[in-house]
């Protein structure tokens, strides 16, 4: 059972204090209902024989660097890297932990690197809806953040993201097993909301905005990375059934109409900082994610559209800010 004490007092005294009337028990009532996952023994497992020793060095310039490889003993480097890979299929990193390279579906360091230069999370307490494994939030906490709270309801992304918190105890990083209409009212608690990844997943694209929107403090930014295509502000993709091959993706808004939206929802200094095509680099199939991957969700004879015949992964990163 995760122990989320330390997270409880870090929100004393805070905008999110209030948490404290509900949280505990939504989070032990979520952990009671996790038991029952037939995945999760062996999840648990693979965290049960992770070695039992802190780091001697953390390096996240570039990266989730964490240890190095003569801090393990060759038992316990076996052990390291059974327990990570019993942890299959990771979707976002790399991380290196102990010398083990976890070689992640994406390459989530990239959208990192395009979307960093951006932001000031100095001091601010931040919100990751859609958190995946964490690793964005360990980027967000070493960029300065003084608090990240992420959530997620995978329970394999949160196994995951243990698995990297058990060599980080002390960071004020957590990562809760909820979708944010779980979460207790945020009453603008946050000072900067990161969506990357969410938005075309939701029916309602509108009122996922604005419930960001309500997890921010005036002032506070929004971060938003989601699918869109190329057009003026009328144009917008429906798929009919799958986009690249994935099941719930509802809307694809041009980056002109995504702003609209925005400004709609009461945002203002709309401006997006980023615009790419995901290559077949970025997101691949790898020892560590051996199902199929970005490679095979393309037209084969034309790379430039998906292979339902849609325009191929074209991402935005969008900031606003709640007035």
């Amino acid at each position: 059972m995760i122990d989320y004490s330390p997270l409880y007092r870090e929100l004393s005294g805070t905008p999110l204090e209030h948490w404290l009337d509900d949280l505990p028990a939504a989070l032990q009532q979520r952990l009671e209902q996790a038991r029952r996952h037939g995945d999760l023994p062996r999840w648990q497992a693979c965290l049960e024989q992770l070695p039992n020793q802190l780091p001697g060095t953390l390096d996240m310039r570039s990266g989730v660097h964490i240890g190095q490889r003569d801090d393990l003993d060759s038992q316990q480097q076996q052990d390291l890297l059974a327990a990570l890979q019993g942890l299959h299929p990771w979707r976002k990193g790399p991380f290196e932990l102990f010398g083990v390279h976890i070689d992640t579906e994406w390459r989530s360091d990239w959208k990192w690197q395009r979307v960093s230069p951006h932001l000031d999370l100095g001091g601010k307490r931040v919100l990751d809806v859609g958190c995946g494994n964490g690793y964005h939030m360990w980027r967000m906490w070493q960029d300065g953040a003084r608090l990240v709270i992420g959530v997620d309801p995978n329970l394999l992304f949160l196994t995951q993201f243990e698995a990297i918190r058990r060599y980080l105890p002390d960071a004020p990083v957590w990562q809760l097993p909820f979708t944010l209409e779980d979460l207790p009212e945020p009453s603008a608690g946050f000072d900067c909301v990161f969506s990357m990844g969410v938005l075309y997943h939701r029916r309602a694209p509108l009122d996922h905005l604005l419930q960001l929107k309500a997890c921010l403090r005036p002032g506070g930014q929004l971060v938003l990375e989601t699918l869109v295509i190329e057009g003026d502000e009328q144009q917008c993709l429906i798929p009919e059934d799958r986009y690249a091959q994935m099941r719930n993706v509802w809307f694809l808004p041009s980056v002109a109409m995504l702003e609209r939206f925005l400004r709609r929802c009461g945002y203002t200094d709309v401006r997006c900082v980023d615009l790419n095509r995901t290559s077949v680099e970025e997101q691949r199939s790898t020892e560590w994610m051996r199902f199929q991957s970005l490679p095979e969700f393309l037209d084969p004879a034309n790379p430039a559209l998906t292979c339902e015949g849609y325009p191929a992964p074209l991402r935005a990163t969008v900031l606003a800010t709640r007035p």
